[in-house]
């Protein structure tokens, strides 16, 4: 006798109480595996609840499940994530894009006027997401991205290529380390910089992606130290350095700015109403 496979709506149900041991979105994470393993959006599922899946479906739908409940990302197991305009490639290579980046790219278009043909450089760049949104807004201006990672290079070179991005070249090195000579109007950077003892690289999230990429030096500022530091020799004369950082961290960046002589220095906060960028313009 064969096997009655699950509706949507019953392996839902299903899935919604096995996470909520684990998911304080325990809806949302399922909804978002069951579209995943279906190829469908979060409408369909509330369109055809009743619908039964394929033997395929539920397998990975159970899969991706048990996953997620072992408090995997819902980004790793699908692949993707959603950042700013585009739907991105991501994997346990690169970090995870977050909504407060985008305050990032925000920052550093306001200071790009749109019909610039500026040289701009995104220095530990990961999936690509900052150097792509800036490319897309401003076409005429070409960017340099640059990650010691080979692996999350080759993930950032694969969605520029999905998103038809040709204003970009990807270069292997840390920081400014492959760039000798070359010089920008801007640089930006989401750099490592938790602590190596904050209690967050153990909860949630944090605990799969690269350690490399998230925790920086022996107080989480040894890589934002380095790149005001190096930026120095690799800015325009009245050329800006942007930097995402912790919460905590605005007053310790805006010093680091202020020894090294870069000039209307400032603090800007995300959409959580954090302090979240920092900014400096190098005007020697």
């Amino acid at each position: 006798m064969s096997l009655t496979l699950p509706t949507i709506a019953s392996a839902l149900r299903n899935a919604r109480t096995l996470l909520e041991v684990s998911s304080e979105s325990a809806l949302l994470d399922a909804e978002i595996l069951m579209g995943h393993a279906i190829n469908r959006n979060r409408a369909y599922l509330r369109t055809w609840p009743e619908k039964a899946l394929s033997a395929p479906q539920w397998e990975q739908f159970q899969h991706s499940i048990q996953r997620r409940g072992n408090g995997e990302p819902i980004a790793y197991i699908t692949g993707k994530r959603d950042f700013w305009d585009m739907t991105l490639m991501v994997s346990p290579d690169t970090l995870i894009p977050r909504p407060e980046t985008e305050t990032l790219v925000e920052q550093a278009l306001a200071k790009i006027p749109h019909d610039a043909r500026w040289q701009i450089a995104d220095l530990g760049t990961g999936s690509g997401a900052i150097a792509l949104a800036i490319a897309r807004e401003r076409p005429r201006c070409h960017l340099t991205a640059t990650d010691i990672s080979p692996s999350a290079l080759a993930i950032a070179r694969t969605n520029a290529k999905q998103l038809n991005t040709t204003n970009i070249r990807f270069i292997e090195g840390a920081w400014f380390a492959p760039l000798s000579g070359d010089r920008f109007e801007i640089v930006v950077s989401n750099p490592p910089y938790i602590h190596p003892d904050d209690p967050h690289l153990q909860r949630g999230d944090l605990r799969f992606e690269p350690v490399s990429a998230l925790q920086s030096g022996t107080d989480g500022m040894a890589d934002i130290r380095n790149i005001c530091d190096l930026a120095r020799q690799h800015l325009q004369p009245g050329g800006w350095l942007l930097l995402e950082h912790g919460f905590e961290q605005g007053p310790a960046t805006r010093t680091i700015l202020d020894n090294l002589g870069y000039q209307q220095v400032e603090t800007l906060n995300d959409l959580a109403n954090n302090p979240r960028v920092s900014l400096g313009r190098w005007a020697q």
